[in-house]
């Protein structure tokens, strides 16, 4: 239920907002840092960033290309328990070699206009 109102809240807010290109870089690597297992994150918030990730992977990042949202795609439909190890340490790779791409500041600005926006619940 919660991830049916997530997705039509996130649609609504992806359509009427306008994202940068360093924006869309850093909604994939959170994408990617979930999936390795490392995002820090509560539950819920995951839930809304991977909802978030599927709306706009169509866009275009600065710095990833669409080769990540290929490599991500087979993995968003399972849990992190139906992928093994060695494709874990493949996403790991993956997402750190991003995140090289992506300065912190780039990113906290990122993560609070989400809050701002009310897009992730305020700290």
């Amino acid at each position: 239920m919660i991830e049916k109102f997530v997705d039509e809240r996130i649609t609504h807010w992806t359509n009427n907002n306008i994202l940068t290109p360093a924006e869309i870089d850093c909604a994939t690597a959170v994408m990617l840092k979930i999936l390795d297992g490392k995002c820090k994150m509560p539950s819920n918030e995951k839930i809304i960033m991977q909802s978030f990730y599927i709306a706009v992977k169509n866009q275009e990042g600065l710095y990833l290309d669409h080769s990540y949202h290929e490599f991500i795609e087979p993995f968003l439909e399972l849990r992190k328990e139906e992928i093994s190890e060695e494709k874990i340490l493949e996403i790991y790779e993956k997402r750190v070699l991003a995140e090289t791409q992506i300065s912190r500041p780039v990113m906290k600005k990122f993560k609070s206009r989400l809050r701002q926006e009310g897009i992730l619940p305020e700290k």
